[in-house]
């Protein structure tokens, strides 16, 4: 049976449930994200700008800077989003005690496990199915469709090699594991070749029996982890993406690490930097987040003068550069945050009904920002989150019922946030006694 693709305006609606929903969780969206972006146009031409030369084989990077409320979350998400229309692969990395900055490893396994494309996620297996097929093809093309199936997969497998010469001439278990995932999907062996992958993205618990199949020794670790992913783009390119752009995400976590390892990852940033500078890895593009104080704390960026100096930024007047090395990111306002609502309410007319804009008015929208503005110590900075969910719940009141008036219902009490408001909300929260 042929289920009909949806069309234009059933894909818009899907979408726009979808950013509802998020809303309704106090996440950000999957898609869609232009549609309630506010303040970021030049931001993201900057980006989009960088993103078109990578795409043509260079190699590139942004650190985001900006305090709890200033849309880093949102920024990156949009990037991404950014980099998935330009044919890029993308991945995002939550800097953590399980991936700190100076565990080349954690980090190379975190960007495997995230890989995305713009019709899926966890999409390791289809680049590289992807890039084999190619490979496939060409091969036949070449030799007008001459060679028998035992020849293919042999010169198929000297491809391979030949595709990741640079990598193996330091390393050849890349290429020892691709080869062995080729063959075991050939021959039917499905556990095998799930092996391969799980070893490629350096998957824990990888037993003995695999590499002794496909004759490498060790694991990826942090010495050849930097180099596995310059493989990585390789055979993402080759399968006819763009490029891969990853996004580290808060950064700030590596302040409380003991000195060593503090300086071990921002020497990792070195590194990154200074081979994007010397073409080392094409088509490959970082964007790092962090906050004010990671870049200028005594336990910050600015503690390394190698990394401090590439991407410190000049700062002389209210005319901020975001072709610096930093895009620097002002806290949120209420102009902002009424804006974003007025977008939401568009947003919610594709997704359900066009809302009673009389009783949802922007005066309400004001009001309603105030009520929720002076529980959090008059902070706007801190509330868009909560003020979205509060905003929707109030778009769905007055859809469902005819006779709810907003201004009369409508009293903030934060009793049912508790459990799940975020540290920053809470160290401004005001008490009622």
């Amino acid at each position: 049976m042929n289920i009909p693709e949806p069309d234009r305006t059933d894909r818009q609606r899907l979408e726009s449930i979808n950013i509802i929903n998020a809303i309704r969780r106090g996440t950000v969206p999957a898609g869609g994200l232009e549609r309630i972006a506010v303040g970021l146009d030049i931001e993201e031409e900057v980006i989009a700008k960088q993103l078109d030369y990578v795409a043509l084989g260079g190699g590139d990077t942004k650190f985001i800077r900006g305090e709890y409320g200033s849309g880093k979350t949102f920024l990156v998400a949009r990037s991404l989003e950014i980099a998935r229309s330009k044919g890029f692969v993308t991945s995002q990395v939550v800097i953590s005690s399980s991936a700190p900055l100076h565990k080349l490893k954690s980090i190379y396994q975190q960007i495997c496990a995230g890989l995305r494309t713009r019709e899926e996620e966890h999409a390791i297996k289809t680049i590289v199915d992807n890039w084999l097929f190619k490979t496939e093809e060409r091969l036949i093309s070449v030799s007008g469709n001459e060679l028998s199936e035992a020849e293919l997969e042999e010169a198929t497998g000297r491809e391979i090699e030949t595709a990741l010469s640079a990598i193996s001439e330091m390393n050849s278990a890349l290429a020892a594991t691709l080869r062995t995932y080729y063959k075991a999907n050939n021959n039917g062996d499905f556990p095998l070749a799930q092996a391969a992958l799980g070893w490629l993205s350096a998957e824990p618990n990888i037993g003995r029996d695999f590499k002794a199949k496909a004759g490498i020794k060790g694991d990826i670790d942090d010495t050849i982890a930097y180099l596995f992913l310059r493989g990585l783009v390789a055979v993402i390119h080759g399968a006819g993406y763009s490029g891969l752009a990853i996004a580290i995400d808060e950064m700030e976590t590596t302040q409380g690490l003991q000195r060593n390892q503090r300086e071990k990852g921002y020497q990792t940033l070195v590194q990154i930097i200074d081979a994007l500078d010397r073409g080392e890895m094409p088509r490959c593009y970082f964007l790092f987040t962090g906050t004010p104080a990671m870049y200028d704390g005594s336990r910050g960026i600015r503690s390394v003068p190698p990394l401090y100096d590439r991407i410190s930024i000049i700062q002389t007047d209210g005319f901020k550069n975001p072709r610096q090395p930093q895009i620097v990111l002002s806290k949120f306002d209420t102009a902002k945050l009424e804006q974003v609502a007025l977008k939401v309410m568009d947003v919610y007319a594709q997704a359900y009904a066009e809302p009673d804009r009389e009783r949802i008015s922007h005066r309400f929208i004001r009001a309603m920002i105030k009520k929720i503005t002076t529980r959090f110590g008059g902070r706007v900075d801190v509330i868009p989150r909560i003020f979205l969910k509060e905003f929707v719940d109030m778009l769905d009141k007055c859809e469902l019922y005819d006779d709810y008036n907003p201004w009369e219902g409508y009293e903030f009490d934060f009793d049912h946030l508790k459990g799940e408001l975020k540290k920053e909300e809470e160290a401004v929260m005001v008490v009622k006694f």
